[in-house]
């Protein structure tokens, strides 16, 4: 492993239990009856490390920590021990993320950027009728890779170089601009008034341009539609941006391999690729790395 990734763990592992969870309410002894092995901080920092190394396999997570990572985390719980755990930690991961993303410069910029991208969840007509996502999933198309899909939309807001804010899943029938409305009325402290949100033109509707003005204060700019005048341009360098935050989720943090079979799982999986992504900007910030999003550091 390499030194890189050692010095994130432990300077997550240090910020984590001095500031965020006391912070968060979070202690170590903060759940009735017997103390877990694995202490919430723990988890948290091997989810990170699991991540950034691109192992999506629990099993293989597993007995690669078993083999390398014993002498930081000597209380290593079994798969299904692993798994339950990263279940039922969906909220603290959300927490994490938004306290992370507040550590950092950008937090406070006034650039914003949204989109979605597909989160596919199974591959077969069988898997799709007896999955217990029945019902919370759907088919949905991704005109990037010109493809259907049955899963879910991952809708991600974040800072220019990758900082997750805002995220949620949906099912890909549900409107882009339904689905954001709902995710920023829910998060609206998270947006600070002045804010420029940038989205495609999927986001192109007066009612949502109307909320995300006069509700929220902020602005919204999208590429221009051919049936209107020109306000904003093409921005096609600016929607780049995002585009590459979705490519280092399902490249290196193994986003479409995330294994989920129930709305948990995927809730889960999906927050712990979303809590490594924050860690490495978080850290490359703190060590003044040049490109703030590159997690190559961290992989081996």
């Amino acid at each position: 492993m390499k030194t890189e990734l050692n010095t994130l763990l432990v300077t997550l592992y240090v910020h984590l239990d001095d500031r965020i969870l006391p912070a968060l309410g979070f202690t170590r002894d903060h759940r009735p009856g017997r103390k877990p092995a694995l202490n919430d901080v723990e988890l948290l920092c091997l989810l990170v490390a699991q991540h950034l190394l691109g192992i999506a396999s629990d099993r293989k997570w597993i007995r690669y920590a078993r083999a390398h990572l014993r002498g930081m985390f000597p209380n290593l719980p079994a798969q299904s021990g692993w798994g339950k755990r990263v279940r039922q930690a969906t909220g603290l991961l959300s927490a994490v993320i938004t306290e992370l993303a507040r550590d950092t410069p950008t937090f406070g910029e006034v650039t914003r950027l949204v989109d979605s991208t597909p989160v596919p969840c199974g591959k077969s007509r069988e898997t799709v009728k007896r999955s217990d996502l029945a019902g919370h999933a759907g088919y949905g198309y991704c005109a990037s890779h010109s493809r259907f899909f049955w899963g879910f939309r991952l809708y991600l807001i974040c800072t220019p170089e990758g900082m997750p804010i805002i995220w949620g899943l949906a099912n890909p029938k549900i409107g882009e601009r339904e689905v954001t409305e709902q995710l920023l009325r829910h998060d609206r402290h998270l947006i600070a008034p002045g804010q420029v949100i940038v989205g495609d033109k999927g986001f192109a509707g007066r009612q949502f341009e109307t909320f995300v003005t006069e509700e929220l204060g902020a602005h919204l700019i999208r590429p221009d539609r051919k049936d209107e005048h020109k306000r904003f341009g093409k921005l096609g360098g600016i929607r780049q941006w995002v585009e590459s935050v979705f490519d280092t989720l399902k490249g290196q943090l193994t986003l479409e391999e995330h294994g989920g079979r129930t709305v948990a799982g995927v809730y889960s999986r999906v927050a712990a690729r979303l809590l490594a992504l924050a860690a490495g900007i978080w850290h490359n910030w703190l060590t003044g790395a040049p490109s703030k999003r590159s997690l190559i550091a961290y992989d081996h």
